[in-house]
């Protein structure tokens, strides 16, 4: 499998960072760049860095579809009451199974299913 770079935004979890450095994805971390980075900014930045983006915000689908954000991949996670281990799950599903459908695109993890746009 390819490695791709991702950017982690806040709320993904310290656990899904940690996992995808051990798989040997370089991996940037809102987090540690600047937590007070405006989600347009973050799109930027991902784009900038030919990345996908790892998120569980909803706002970046507005930015998206709305206001046109050209970006490099974003994946939404729709897990709000999960735990982190069952995030973590999720994310190796992902990552083992549907890894080369995210970049440059917009893909939506819910309920077990995930939904992939291009655009």
């Amino acid at each position: 499998m390819d490695r791709y770079s991702l950017v982690i935004d806040m709320g993904v979890g310290k656990l899904i960072q940690q996992f995808l450095k051990g798989r040997g994805f370089t991996v940037h971390c809102i987090d540690f760049i600047d937590r007070e980075m405006e989600d347009a900014a973050i799109i930027e930045f991902a784009r900038q860095q030919k990345s996908i983006l790892i998120t569980m915000d909803k706002d970046f689908g507005e930015l998206v579809f709305r206001e046109k954000k050209v970006h490099a991949g974003i994946l939404l996670l729709r897990l709000e009451d999960a735990t982190a281990q069952e995030k973590l799950a999720v994310i190796q599903q992902i990552i083992e199974s549907f890894i080369d459908k995210l970049p440059n695109s917009f893909s939506v993890y819910q309920n077990g299913t995930l939904r992939t746009r291009t655009d």
